[in-house]
């Protein structure tokens, strides 16, 4: 039986989402722009959906064209040059937050980052990417809808914190239509189905919409960026050392940045700490240069757990450095430890030129290796290098909802195959419901801390196995029962087609689809439930529901948990 929950939703009246006016006029080339961004960023970009791109796109452009004058009007129209120049309204966001456009007269879609509904601008066209066009925006004209004061000083400049100055409401309304929008267009479920109201729920907001985030990492750098207006006269190269964000578009500028107000106020007394002292030429510390590899300060990383038995936040700092050389941190352990909450300082040292805080050697340089947090009941112990959910206080929200859409039994004779296990926060709050419960995961770090965390609560019937899902091979299913639940909580590239085939044969009673990326999402939700045409595989699974969670305000970022049940 499946166990009840009760979530604060919004009202219809804030959730209810429709689609913007101009959709129905331009669908083909919106859906098609709509599902190109979906998966530029996707490694396994499907080939047959490119073609099929194309060929919507070359008779959209033709159909409509009488003669050769017409037809020259409309493609100086319907395709900006790079460099040109347009007057534009933002419609919509689309996924990853960019602003969504239409050419006057045309319809032709063109996105713009850092664009809200709404918002009358000037914008560049920077690249043309065959149904859509991205550009610039160089100048607002009228401000957009739902417009707030954005609290931080940061955000026209940060790239973490895009709709700080869109009211959250605006903000849940957007990644809602961001959902339905790539579940209809590309994972081909139709809207004008009377099910599908029923099986698309209103998305679930996040009741603390700052200082959330448990992790975050910061760059050191050798270049400090400033905005155009406060470009600073050339001065001591000191002055440009900067501790902060990398800036958009640079991987060797850093925006210096005082206080996040997405991090806990533990970790913001650490860091202005940090930002005080770390510059003063007698300590010698120097940035790592990106260009030269050399320098030795790389990230500082801030992690904020809760005490076990006083439920104190509890804070682990962790420099990465290109060397291990403790006497440079001395003076900045020593002034960092005086924070109370500050129970862990770390130094993982990486010698590599990539851009990682992984380090190849890790030492304890004050307190302890890890620290705690509490989820679902259980206890979980933070190393530097974790994976850890980033909102623990919705993670709390997105762990019960999986646990409902499972549909556990409570009789102790389910068997769970968790993949994507990470260190094993899904299956091990599942793993006392059910008989046992199998977990993959390709990082052998995370598969340690969940072997550890399992340890740690007396959970003995959870078993963890390091391993590739991208290449899982004829005899994967042997090495476990059949499921009667599979848990699917992948990474932003979502299943490959070898895990696919592996589900579809499978047929496991139910899926539970644990999704970040919701264009991926919906084209494994194609997959499993409408199959893949031009490889003869018919799905065999019925979406039953579709739950989208707000796990990051104020970020393009949206979680969804889907339930699939065997049709």
């Amino acid at each position: 039986m499946m166990r009840s929950h009760s979530l604060r939703h919004l009202t219809a009246t804030t959730t209810t989402i429709s689609s913007p006016s101009w959709l129905p006029k331009f669908r083909s080339s919106s859906s098609s722009a709509l599902a190109s961004l979906s998966f530029a960023q996707n490694p396994q970009e499907n080939q047959q959906q490119q073609q099929k791109q194309q060929t919507q796109q070359k008779i959209y452009c033709n159909s409509s064209n009488d003669d050769k004058k017409s037809d020259s009007n409309r493609a100086s129209s319907y395709f900006p040059k790079r460099g040109q120049e347009l007057e534009l309204v933002c419609e919509s966001l689309a996924y990853k937050g960019k602003g969504v456009c239409k050419v006057a007269d045309t319809g032709f879609v063109v996105l713009c980052d850092r664009v809200l509904p709404g918002e009358k601008f000037i914008g560049r066209v920077t690249r043309k990417k065959g149904s859509y066009a991205e550009v610039t925006k160089l100048k607002t004209l009228s401000p957009h809808w739902d417009s707030v004061d954005a609290p931080c000083e940061y955000a026209s400049y940060c790239g973490g914190c895009k709709t700080q100055n869109l009211s959250y409401e605006a903000q849940l309304r957007a990644k809602e239509g961001q959902v339905r929008d790539l579940v209809v267009h590309v994972g081909k479920f139709s809207d004008k189905d009377p099910e599908f109201a029923g099986i698309m729920k209103p998305i679930v907001p996040c009741d603390i919409q700052f200082h959330y985030r448990n992790k975050m990492e910061f760059s050191f750098g050798l270049k400090r960026w400033f905005p155009k207006e406060s470009l600073p006269k050339r001065g001591d190269h000191i002055e440009n050392y900067a501790l902060g964000l990398h800036a958009p578009g640079f991987f060797d500028k850093v925006l210096n940045i005082d206080k996040c107000l997405l991090q806990s106020e533990p970790a913001n007394l650490v860091l202005a700490a940090v930002q005080d002292y770390w510059r003063d030429p007698q300590l010698g510390l120097s940035p790592y240069d990106v260009h030269s590899h050399s320098g030795f300060l790389k990230h500082l990383m801030l992690r904020t757990g809760s005490d076990v038995k006083t439920g104190l936040p509890e804070l682990m700092v962790n420099f990465v450095t290109s060397s291990y050389k403790p006497e440079l941190l001395k003076p900045l352990v020593e002034k960092i430890s005086s924070v109370p909450e500050v129970v862990s300082i770390m130094n993982n040292v990486n010698t590599s030129v990539g851009n990682t805080s992984v380090g190849e050697e890790e030492y304890t340089l004050y307190g302890k290796s890890n620290i705690t947090e509490t989820l679902r009941g259980l206890t979980f112990q933070i190393s530097a290098n974790s994976f850890f959910q980033t909102n623990t206080h919705q993670a709390e929200v997105l762990y019960k909802l999986i646990e409902d859409c499972a549909g556990l039994r409570d009789d102790g004779s389910e068997i769970v195959l968790d993949l994507f296990c990470g260190t094993g926060t899904i299956g091990l709050t599942l793993a006392r419901w059910v008989k046992h419960v199998y977990g993959y995961e390709v990082v052998p770090q995370a598969i340690s801390d969940a072997c550890r965390n399992a340890k740690l609560n007396n959970i003995s019937n959870a078993t963890f196995v390091q391993g590739d899902l991208n290449k899982i091979g004829g005899d994967f299913g042997n090495a476990f029962p059949k499921p009667d639940i599979v848990i699917s909580d992948p990474n932003r590239p979502g299943m490959h087609m070898k895990l696919i085939k592996f589900l579809l044969k499978l047929k496991a009673p139910r899926i539970v689809y644990v999704s970040c990326n919701p264009a991926t999402c919906a084209r494994d939700l194609d997959y499993l439930c409408h199959g893949v045409g031009d490889q003869n595989i018919k799905g065999c699974y019925k979406l039953k529901s579709l739950q989208p969670v707000d796990m990051f305000p104020h970020t393009p970022h949206i979680e969804c948990v889907c339930l699939l049940e065997l049709s």
